[in-house]
């Protein structure tokens, strides 16, 4: 059983790692060659463009030129920049090298481990001014961001429990089982005000005292991290870089609702974020960390992974746990709620895999520290996955009441390519459009509410003005008719007639009577579905109809998409005037439906022309249009 004084034994000898790493205590002292750490990648997105060779590749060089005890390797969690992946970051210099590839890294090491040269041509461009290296927390992306959620993620390995220890992992549930009472924890965490990141919202404390106020010997805690958000990846990249902060989150809750068991719901199609939970889990095992009479203090706790299979609904807690017991992942009506009954009958609480990272710190921090950060009704921070089109996609965590301008534009980048901003999308399939006339308006979960859209688990699509917004409420539609688990017929059968219309619509095909039926039929999907799931399905619908109705107009009325985006809807024409008769469009169109010859101006049959784009993307003198 381990003890506070191992968890200060382990922590003075892994303590600060990060900082031994800023500072360049790493390894031993070393003829010549500065001490450095190599901090690279080993997220989804990184993983997935060969950063893990990139690490066996560091290590072979190192190892062969033999400098390996002056250099630490470190393969982390997500650092944040997806789209600049895979990332390679050098302590102490703070060098952030974007888009490094395994042939890069026999320079790296010959010219900055070697040489303490930089190798100019990979530094994230943004991470440099007049040609000195700039601290990280200065760099746009990271400047306003604060990362508590993601406090461990990119600073340690997440396969060694002994490098969470290092910076304070498990001080929090040492004291929770030490010197506070269940009805403490519980007073810290309504204190803190902390909200529940998934999806609506609900007041955590309040979640955990419901349940703990349940007399029933068997109780459960579980995770939803079944994350199934089209381009969401907030509680997977904590999973990959940071899974015992939720496994100490888990620990914290059960002990405060008297619960001695753990579910992780996790998607298998996470294949990084499961092997990681799982090493996680049999460390913290290994350690006393999780199973009987933790620290002594006669408190038991143990969890276990369920993969889901990747149905959407799941992430709606009743159907999350009827998947768990083994049945069809669908909902079932509320009340009662989980906290009452829920798996198996028994009393159990579901948060989030971002809002069990929170917890730990809280405890330790306290309750004032956290509900010091944020809004009044909305405290602390919020991770959110931001794409589209914007320069710097990727992972971001910011402030609750931070405006959508600070984070598209400061963090973000702003829109590439010189485009104009169009609209965004908080909350994913069950969010809304929001227009360029809140951009400065704050983040927080009432203020996005009383604008059509919501917080939801954190996905923030940026849109430009190529975006067409009846077909990306087409799109989201499409999305929720296919993930509808079809209890309900007011989901079940209301989207397919809501996709039906949008299809019509964005065909040509649509009548100014169907913008109203748009509108009646998502009020009652809202108003009559079962769950979340179609309770929300309506959102894109509503919000775009209510901020871009002139769009829906004009692919009604003028039978035009003004993006140019809907199929049916654009001509592809080409002006005499800028067409050299280059031949290339000609020779890319798969229908034949370009003619003319050599230097003379071509033509398109629009008889023939199946509108597939090739020839708008391939023209070198933009001498082809859409209309």
């Amino acid at each position: 059983m381990i003890t506070l004084l191992d968890l200060d034994h382990i922590r003075a000898s892994h303590q600060s790692s990060l900082t031994k790493r800023r500072l360049g205590k790493v390894g031993a002292p070393g003829n010549g060659v500065a001490q450095r750490a190599v901090m690279i990648c080993g997220g989804t997105g990184c993983t997935s463009s060969d950063s893990m060779q990139i690490v066996e590749a560091f290590r072979k060089e190192v190892f062969s030129q033999g400098i390996e005890d002056k250099i630490d390797i470190v393969r982390t969690g997500c650092f944040g920049l997806c789209e600049l992946g895979p990332v390679v970051i050098i302590y102490p210099e703070e060098v952030f090298y974007s888009r490094v590839s395994v042939k890069d890294v026999a320079e790296i090491v010959e010219q900055h481990l070697l040489g303490g040269k930089i190798v100019d041509r990979l530094v994230y461009r943004q991470a440099m001014e007049d040609g000195r290296i700039k601290p990280l927390h200065n760099v746009d992306f990271f400047r306003k961001q604060r990362r508590i959620a993601l406090r461990n993620c990119g600073t340690i390995d997440p396969e060694e429990i002994d490098e969470y220890i290092g910076m304070d992992g498990y001080r929090a549930l040492h004291k929770v089982l030490t010197t506070m009472e269940p009805l403490d924890v519980i007073s810290q965490v309504k204190e803190a005000g902390l909200r529940g990141r998934g999806g609506g919202g609900f007041p955590t404390g309040i979640k955990w005292e419901t349940a703990a106020k349940q007399h029933n010997p068997h109780k459960y805690m579980i995770c939803n991290a079944d994350e199934g958000d089209p381009g969401a990846f907030m509680d997977r990249s904590i999973l990959e870089g940071d899974p015992h902060s939720v496994l100490e989150g888990m620990a914290i809750a059960g002990y405060a609702i008297g619960a001695n068991h753990g579910f992780i719901y996790l998607r298998a199609e996470y294949p990084i974020a499961v092997k990681r939970v799982q090493a996680a889990i049999k460390q913290a095992r290994e350690y006393g960390l999780l199973g009987e009479d933790i620290f002594g203090s006669g408190f038991s706790f143990d969890i276990s992974v369920r993969l889901g299979a990747g149905a959407f609904v799941c992430g709606e807690e009743t159907a999350l746990m009827n998947s768990v017991e083994g049945k069809r992942g669908m909902p079932n009506p509320k009340p009662p709620f989980p906290a009452v009954s829920g798996l198996w009958g028994k009393p159990t609480v579901i948060n989030n895999v971002e809002t069990l990272a929170n917890v730990p710190i809280i405890l330790l921090q306290g309750a004032r520290w956290y509900a010091g950060i944020g809004t009044e009704r909305s405290k602390g921070t919020k991770v959110f996955a931001l794409g589209g089109k914007v320069v710097n996609t990727g992972l971001v965590e910011v402030p609750m009441g931070i405006t959508l301008r600070e984070v598209i534009y400061e963090i973000g980048g702003g829109i590439p390519n010189g485009k104009a901003f169009k609209a965004v999308q908080t909350g994913g399939p069950s969010g809304g459009c929001l227009t360029s006339e809140h951009l400065d308006r704050p983040i927080d979960y009432d203020t996005l509410l009383s604008l059509g859209s919501m917080m939801g688990s954190g996905g923030m699509l940026v849109m430009d003005e190529g975006t067409c917004m009846v077909d990306v409420a087409r799109y989201y539609l499409d999305f929720t008719r296919d993930e509808s688990c079809g209890k309900c017929a007011p989901c079940r059968i209301g989207t397919k007639r809501l996709l039906e219309i949008l299809e019509r619509i964005t065909e040509g095909k649509g009548t100014m009577e169907d913008l109203d039926t748009l509108e009646e039929l998502s009020e009652q999907i809202k108003a009559a579905s079962l769950c979340g799931l179609g309770q929300t399905a309506p959102n894109p619908v509503l919000s775009t109809l209510k901020y871009f109705r002139d769009e829906y107009i004009a692919h009604v009325i003028d039978k035009k998409c003004p993006a140019g985006v809907c199929r049916s809807l654009i001509t592809y024409a080409i002006d005499p005037e800028k067409c050299r008769g280059c031949t290339l469009c000609a020779r890319k169109c798969p229908a034949g439906a370009i003619t003319g010859t050599v230097k003379e101006p071509h033509a398109i049959d629009p008889l023939v022309c199946i509108k597939c784009g090739l020839c708008f993307d391939s023209c070198k003198f933009a001498a082809i249009y859409k209309s």
